[in-house]
């Protein structure tokens, strides 16, 4: 995970928890399958991720917040077992 690109991305979506959300789910998707919105050479699905969020292309959903709490737990959960270069 690149460090310039998180910050990019927290410039856009300010709430830890809410940009750890977004990207995961991105990720997730293009792990999938998903074609990237943007050109990029990165092979990195949570980079190309990140980087979609930074450029404005990928927002916040409100509707089903409850879910997302939980969601967010399972996730940061996940990210402690990443080891990030």
């Amino acid at each position: 995970m690149n460090n310039e690109y998180v910050a990019r991305a927290k410039a856009v979506i300010e709430d830890p928890k809410e940009l750890i959300t977004v990207a995961m789910k991105r990720a997730n998707q293009l792990a999938h399958g998903a074609k990237p919105m943007i050109r990029t050479n990165h092979d990195k699905h949570l980079d190309i991720a990140l980087l979609e969020i930074a450029e404005g292309l990928l927002g916040i959903n409100r509707e089903g917040e409850e879910e997302t709490d939980s969601l967010v737990d399972e996730l940061s959960s996940v990210l402690d077992d990443i080891s990030i270069d």
